[in-house]
Order: structure tokens, then sequence, then C-alpha cells
């Protein structure tokens, strides 16, 4: 008898697991329960859509090397009925600036992501200021810029993508939010839905995004991924910043281009980010206290900058360590997470996917080895220290 797999959450992991699981073996039964087929409110819609190499972990670095060779693949891998998929993916680069407080870190995360194959550039100085001469530098001692695999898509595209190809390969999706799940000791064996259904599993995966801890709370587990928003920023500027890359400022703020524009953005204080803010309100002070100043700091032409758009998505926050947790919870034999990517989930989701099909299919991983981000690590109180958080 072939296996059903319930999967909690359509956006671009859950989805990404749903087409390596049927790409894998078709026999598998897959259905994936997505509260909103619109994906007006998902973190994969609402994000800033990049991905990078330039990590301090090198199983983060990994991830993403093999998620810059599926997004660059992405029209084979996904086409449906002839018709090739497109995300416009922009290999513009990261550019990670230093003071000389973060030069040594810059410098060790660096040698580690030439030595995984990350096509990464260390500049000093005068080379930043040379390549993008519209820098200011004068408190700068270094940068890092990845020369290729790093960029921007649309994530958006993306998560559409993986889910119509998912579809033509046999996955079931169900619009509907997950209600209950009843668990018979160390095993789920089924998940209630709002639509009145329930759906037998031999395997839930539960990667509900930013509404994960509430699914497993459902499954009797603490999960401590909690949903913390993040404001953007779509600018105007008579600027024009030739090669433009996404730029990390030392003090956290980013900007990148997006069309003749410019989005930007930065983490808020830790004692003004609580849980669950709403996302239909934006952090406006945020902008015009912490991101404004500091673009118009790093890069002069950007004193005059007009916000033409602003929203807010949520990050599934991992308040361990800020990285994914991923795989089968000790307590529950049937029960999978992939919560917790802290806004590395669009860039790590086709690792992910193609790790928990590994996972399900043949009770291990057989390609990228993604044990050390499993939940035993929660529980062991045992962080995974990752020092470019963005």
């Amino acid at each position: 008898m072939s296996s059903k797999v319930v999967i909690v959450g359509g956006g671009v992991i859950g989805s990404s697991i749903a087409y390596f699981l049927r790409l894998s073996d078709p026999t598998v039964g897959v259905t994936v329960i997505e509260r909103d087929p619109t994906y007006a409110r998902s973190s994969s819609a609402l994000s800033a859509a990049s991905i990078r190499q330039q990590f301090s972990t090198p199983l983060s670095i990994q991830m993403s090397l093999f998620g810059i060779e599926f997004l660059r693949s992405i029209g084979e891998r996904l086409e449906v009925d002839g018709t090739r998929p497109s995300i416009d993916l922009h290999e513009g680069g990261y550019l990670f600036l230093a003071t000389a407080a973060g030069e040594s870190t810059l410098r060790e995360n660096h040698a580690l992501q030439k030595r995984l194959g990350a096509d990464i550039s260390l500049l000093d100085a005068s080379g930043l200021k040379s390549r993008f001469p519209w820098l200011n530098t004068d408190d700068l001692v270094a940068g890092a810029y990845g020369e290729s695999g790093e960029g921007w898509f649309d994530g958006y595209g993306l998560v559409q993508a993986l889910r119509k190809k998912a579809l033509a390969l046999g996955a079931r999706y169900v619009a509907a939010d997950v209600t209950a799940v009843q668990r018979d000791g160390k095993r789920v064996t089924q998940v209630r839905a709002a639509n009145g259904e329930t759906y037998a599993c031999d395997v839930v995966v539960n990667a509900a995004g930013a509404w994960s801890r509430r699914v497993a709370q459902m499954v009797g587990i603490d999960l401590p991924v909690y949903a913390r928003r993040r404001s953007i920023f779509n600018v105007s500027s008579p600027a024009r910043l030739e090669r433009c890359p996404l730029l990390i400022d030392p003090s956290g703020v980013y900007f990148r281009p997006e069309g003749n524009a410019y989005i930007c953005g930065t983490s808020p204080a830790a004692d003004r980010d609580p849980d669950d803010l709403p996302l239909d309100e934006v952090d406006h002070a945020l902008f015009d206290d912490v991101i404004w100043p500091t673009l118009a700091h790093r890069v002069p032409q950007f004193e005059a900058l007009r916000v033409q758009n602003c929203w807010s998505g949520y990050y599934e926050y991992n308040v361990l360590d800020q990285n994914a947790i991923i795989g089968y919870h000790p307590d529950v034999d049937n029960c999978i997470f992939a919560n917790g990517f802290s806004g590395h989930g669009l860039q790590q989701g086709p690792a992910t996917g193609r790790g928990i099909s590994e996972l399900i299919l043949h009770g291990r991983y057989t390609t990228l080895d993604l044990a050390s981000l499993s939940f035993a690590r929660v529980l062991d109180n045992r962080p995974i220290v990752e020092k470019n958080v963005v």
C-alpha cells in the first residue's frame, strides 16, 4: 500500500516537499493543506525574495548552493505542459560591508564560503570604492561581494511554479485551515481541516511557516518558532547606482534594486520586536529613525528618497538560533518539522524539500545531510551560531 503524506502549509517549503516527493516516488499520496491559496499573506510572497551563500555555517552555505542551482534550472525542472516558468532571477550579488569591528568575522566567513565553492570576492576599502563609486567607504575596511550565485527573484512566482508542478505530478491541494490533529500515542493518525474533512496520514509534515507553532501545539509539541513582522519599503530616488547589489550595511540595514526603484528594510531592535504584530500595519518609525538615515550615510545620493509603497510580512522566527528546524520529533514517530527559517526559507526551500523527501522515502538523507538541524538540538539547547543573520 502506498503511503499517505499530509503537508500542512503550501508555501515554498511545503510545495517544495510535495514536488520532490511526487517526483521521486509517484506512488506516494501527497495532500497539501494550505489555508490561503492566494498566498496574499504568505511569507513566500511578501519577502524580499533573495538568495546568498554568505553565511557562516557550512550547511547553510551548502543549502543555498543547491538553491541557486535549482533556481537557475527552474524552467526545465518545473515545466508544465510545455510552459516553462520564469522567476526573473537577477544574480546581482550580495555585498556585506564591515567596519574594523567586523573585519575578522567577514574574513573568516569568506574563507569558509570560498572553501565550499561559493563565488565570493573579498574587497578592501579601495576595492569597494573602485567597484561601487557611489558608496561612502569612509568608515569601512572591507566588503564581501557575491560575483555570481547571489541575488534576488520573484518569490510569488517561485511558490506558484512549485505548486503548479506539484499538482501536475499528482499532489492534491486543499484550501482550508487545519483545526485539529489526532495523535495516538507516538503517532499522528489524521489531520482535521476547517472544511469538515479529515485526512488520514502515515506521515504529517508541519510546513506552516509563521503559523507553525499553532500546528505544533495541536500535536502536543512546543515549537520555539514565532511570527515576527518585518516591514519592507519600496523607495524611489534620482540616484542611478551602477552595478548595484543587495547591500548589507554593518548596521543590518539592507537595500537592493527593484526595477527603477529600490526596496529596503532592517530588523527592529529586540525590545521592539514582539510576536504576532498585525501584517496590515507597517513600522514607519523604523524607516524614519533608522533606515533612511543609514542609507543616506552609506549612499549620499539617497538623501533624496521617497517611499512609494510599503508592506509587512512575517519571519517564522526561531528564537533558539534563527536557523531552520528540520526532521522528525523524537516524541512523535511520524511527525516531521520544517520550520523556523527566520528569513531564509525561500533560498533554503529546494534543499529542504529534497532532504525531507529523502527522509520520508529512505529514512535518511541521501544527498545533503540536514541532521544537524534536527529537533534534538532544540531539546538539548544546542543552538547553531550563525554570524550572518539578516
